[in-house]
């Protein structure tokens, strides 16, 4: 019997969680997708320029770096104004690219400081039927109708000291909006009814007291939530400062841990059924492959398989084809993994500047870099571009995929690209 693709069992697993989001293929409701990434759909374009294969181009208001998420004919971003201090959610019509809502969320009296690199709207949002969800960080959360952009609901209730402004974007789980909290003062992740905003629970990491021997700025992390089925049952993991959580994503209750060296996580953990890889953090980041089920309590002796240092990503997250694991540093540096041992099978320069995470589409991955071009590879064991496409500006975000269109958003426009 043929082995199921990787799309097929995030696809099976994620829709459990978003039954409002339509089909994979059809919709990209959250941040990289149903599939962690992945997607099925054929006739991609694999070349392009501003003057070709450029359905429509839409120059977007403000700065933000959250990444365009798609359904039901519309797509979705946040954008920051007036250097922080107007917060606005943006609508698109899929079809022709014109927009159709622009919103103001939340207003700051105070902003609070971020760097450089940052945007002070880099959470992306969900689609979940005729609900937008929208996150801040700290700066607040809340529930738009996806009619109007009016708001149904916000709690400005939780925040923390991100330092760098904020990062993680939220996950559903069934009538659950989980958004992780990890400050340099606090460390918390909490579970919001997403009909009403109100806490269904919440969290404080283990992993404080450990935390309280490091320097403040070495104990903020910026994860998303990410669900997978083991052993039987739901689990969130997150990336704290300095450990790997598992929690049951009904109560909050802590499932298992793995702890490493790193803080300040951007990259998500992703998963082959078998195996969870998870990078590590900033300043000298390292993937670990470490064995899904069975873990209970701190499982960094039993459940860690394999380590490797090379150029890790620290902000991207990895994709999994098969038996190999794709990635690249935030330097620009591509490399393909051995998914069972972490050796590296190649390792070659692609870019000097990349943020967005990676697609990985029929035969192709696509990894657009933050100068203006995206590069093209072969899923293989040898190092094979088979394009690179110049745009007028970089992505900070990641991209988006439905119909047979590529949604991608640069530091000032958003774009429908198709053959």
């Amino acid at each position: 019997m043929r082995a199921r693709s990787p799309f097929s069992v995030y696809a099976v697993a994620l829709a459990m969680f978003l039954p409002g989001a339509g089909r994979a293929g059809e919709s990209w409701p959250q941040f990289r997708g149903l599939a962690a990434g992945h997607t099925e759909v054929k006739d991609l374009p694999l070349t392009w320029s501003e003057t070709e294969h450029v359905k429509w181009k839409t120059p977007l208001p403000g700065v933000g770096w959250s990444s365009p998420v798609v359904a039901n004919g519309q797509i979705w971003m946040t954008t920051a104004l007036e250097d922080g201090v107007s917060l606005h959610a943006l609508c698109c019509d899929l079809a022709t690219g014109k927009l159709l809502i622009d919103v103001e969320v939340f207003k700051n009296a105070v902003v609070p400081p971020k760097h450089a690199r940052n945007s002070y709207a880099s959470p992306t949002p969900i689609i979940d039927g005729d609900r937008v969800y929208v996150n801040f960080g700290s700066m607040g959360t809340a529930c738009l109708s996806a009619k109007d952009g009016h708001k149904l609901w916000e709690n400005r209730e939780y925040q923390v000291d991100h330092q760098n402004g904020p990062g993680g974007s939220p996950a559903l789980f069934q009538d659950k909006l989980l958004i992780a909290f990890d400050g340099r003062d606090q460390q918390f992740e909490i579970a919001l009814n997403k009909m009403t905003g109100q806490l269904a629970w919440k969290t404080e990491r283990s992993g404080i007291a450990k935390l309280q021997a490091k320097p403040e700025d070495m104990r903020k992390s910026y994860p998303t939530p990410v669900i997978f089925q083991i052993d039987g049952q739901a689990q969130t993991l997150s990336t704290g400062a300095e450990r790997l959580y598992s929690y049951d994503p009904n109560t909050g209750r802590e499932l298992w841990s793995v702890d490493y060296p790193g803080f300040s996580n951007v990259p998500l953990p992703v998963t082959d059924g078998r195996m969870l890889f998870v990078c590590t953090g900033f300043m000298k980041p390292e993937i670990w492959g470490i064995r899904v089920g069975g873990a209970q309590g701190d499982a960094t002796a039993s459940h860690v398989i394999w380590r490797q240092h090379t150029a890790v990503p620290d902000q991207s997250t990895p994709v999994v084809i098969g038996s190999r694991l794709y990635m690249v540093s935030s330097s620009g540096i591509a490399s393909c993994l051995n998914t069972a041992t972490g050796e590296t099978l190649w390792k070659e320069r692609i870019s000097s500047d990349i943020a967005a995470s990676p697609l990985a589409a029929e035969g192709r991955i696509y990894f657009c870099d933050a100068r203006g071009q995206t590069t093209v590879i072969a899923p293989a064991d040898h190092f094979q571009v088979l394009a690179q496409n110049p745009l007028a500006d970089g992505c900070m975000a990641s991209p988006a995929v439905v119909g047979k269109a590529l949604i991608l958003r640069t530091k000032t426009s958003l774009y429908r690209i198709e053959n």
